[in-house]
């Protein structure tokens, strides 16, 4: 089985890669000479998934799988949500993303937050979707190096580290995206 994962994320190309099992190749959108934006005008998490997918089986007929994610901050009414990788702006820059949220988290009490991925999967023509939530809070202040994105003010649910401090694949055990991919996984092997 060949499947499309349409992102031009490197870092969660390889999330996914270690993910998904041998017998499925997964190509980039480098791979079929995807190097447009794909669109991302909706207003949901799993809209912007959907959207994806669809783009990609409707431009380049490959049978594909996208995905979004959103961390939603529950004092900041689930603030950043759809507008996670753009919240400080157009450029997507991680470090203001992160500097934005902890200025807005500043005088709240509560920083319970948790990060959800949907996968919306475009295959034979039918459209599945999965949906991976990680329950934690935000930190005061960046730890780690590892990871991508709102890792190092991101803790998981039971754990004193951030998720720039775990390895990939204890985050990808726990994390929302990896919850998400399995579904997906799962999926995918019923229907051998």
């Amino acid at each position: 089985m060949q499947l499309v994962f349409a992102t031009n994320n490197l870092n969660k190309l390889k999330e996914v890669q270690s993910l998904i099992p041998q017998h499925i190749k997964l190509l980039s959108l480098k791979d079929i000479g995807c190097f447009e934006d794909v669109p991302e005008t909706q207003n949901t998490i799993a809209g912007n998934a959907i959207q994806k997918a669809e783009y990609i089986k409707a431009h380049y007929g490959y049978d594909c799988f996208a995905d979004d994610t959103g961390l939603e901050v529950l004092a900041l009414n689930n603030e950043p949500g759809v507008y996670s990788a753009r919240y400080a702006g157009e450029q997507r820059d991680s470090e203001d993303n992160m500097n934005l949220l902890l200025a807005n988290l500043k005088d709240k009490a509560s920083r319970q937050a948790q990060f959800k991925t949907v996968v919306a999967l475009h295959l034979n023509g039918n459209l599945e979707t999965f949906t991976g939530i990680c329950k934690g809070e935000i930190t005061t202040e960046k730890h780690g190096e590892k990871g991508f994105g709102y890792d190092p003010i991101f803790k998981a649910e039971g754990y004193t580290k951030t998720f720039a401090e775990i390895s990939l694949d204890e985050k990808n055990k726990i994390g929302h995206r990896g919850k998400a991919v399995k579904q997906l996984v799962d999926f995918l092997q019923s229907l051998r």
